[in-house]
């Protein structure tokens, strides 16, 4: 009997310690170049600007992962700089053995300087899938809220990554906003 128990609770635990579908980890980090297309909703001005970003994700248990980034352009024809951060929680569930589906919610912020600022929060629901064995990609629909005159919108945000080997590869990201705003990254990707 005492063996039992033992085996009876481990194998009621089992649905519940899902790890990521084969071919995904949730351990990376990531920096590169990034651009933004964006309507200014407070000044009803485009602005166009690049630069870079750093991004990050790690697991702490089998179906949650923290993940943050930052992201800091220059505002063409402008003084202006655009520094972009959000932190967040994922949830990854295995829909099959190459796919999970993907939830996120993060605390978000967006500072153009000279008290020209908003924060709020974003969530995102998609799947992430192994598509070949050095291709993976990922396609979310989200919805971002911020304060201070900025619109709330929905978005699609799609990427891919494409392994070298097991731990290195390249990773790109586009981010479509409602209303023509873009956003997209490009860079080396360190998996562990």
């Amino acid at each position: 009997m005492k063996r039992f128990l033992p085996i009876a609770a481990l194998a009621a635990a089992l649905p519940f310690a899902a790890n990521a579908a084969e071919g995904l980890s949730y351990n990376y980090l990531e920096g590169g170049y990034s651009a933004s297309k964006s309507d200014i909703a407070p000044v009803n001005r485009d602005v166009d600007s690049d630069g870079w970003s750093i991004r990050g994700s790690a697991a702490f248990a089998p179906n949650f992962h923290a993940f943050g980034d930052y992201t800091r352009e220059s505002v063409d024809r402008s003084p202006l700089d655009r520094d972009q951060w959000r932190l967040g929680v994922g949830y990854n569930h295995e829909l099959s053995q190459r796919t999970d589906l993907l939830t996120r919610v993060a605390y978000q912020k967006l500072d153009f300087g000279h008290g020209f600022n908003a924060d709020g929060y974003s969530v995102e629901v998609g799947a992430r899938s192994a598509l070949l064995p050095a291709l993976e990609g990922y396609a979310l629909a989200g919805y971002e809220d911020l304060d201070n005159g900025f619109d709330s919108e929905f978005y699609g945000r799609l990427g891919a990554q494409w392994k070298f080997n097991q731990n290195f590869g390249v990773a790109g990201d586009v981010k479509l906003i409602k209303g023509g705003d873009t956003q997209w990254f490009v860079g080396p990707r360190l998996t562990w």
